[in-house]
């Protein structure tokens, strides 16, 4: 239970961390965010709790094809807010088009004997 409290405590660190950083620098914030942190974190506390390297192969295996169909999202939320759509509007639309992005890489990936 202790080492579960850590685990969530610096998940949050980060993300309060970024979200302070935007305030004041969206550069140094967009950089922070691009770091894999959330893989290497999700890696380092895989390792710690099973030391299964199979399954730290496969999680590393399989975040690049999830990382992909993510990016467009990010160019979609700016030129939405831009356009001036509402906030929950933009992020919705940006959700779904991940959503949406994920099913189709994973069918397209499917159909190449590719299965996440």
């Amino acid at each position: 239970m202790t080492f579960l409290f850590i685990k969530a405590m610096v998940s949050a660190a980060i993300i309060v961390a970024v979200s302070e950083i935007a305030k004041r620098n969206s550069t140094l914030s967009a950089l922070v965010v691009a770091l894999p942190f959330v893989s290497v974190l999700s890696i380092v506390w895989l390792w710690a709790e099973t030391g299964d390297r199979a399954k730290i192969a496969a999680l590393s295996e399989t975040t690049p094809w999830f990382i992909l169909p993510s990016l467009p999202m990010f160019f979609l939320i700016p030129a939405m807010l831009r356009a001036n759509y509402g906030f929950w509007i933009t992020l919705g639309a940006g959700l779904l088009l991940t959503a949406t992005l994920y099913l189709l890489m994973t069918a397209i990936l499917a159909r190449f004997g590719v299965n996440l």
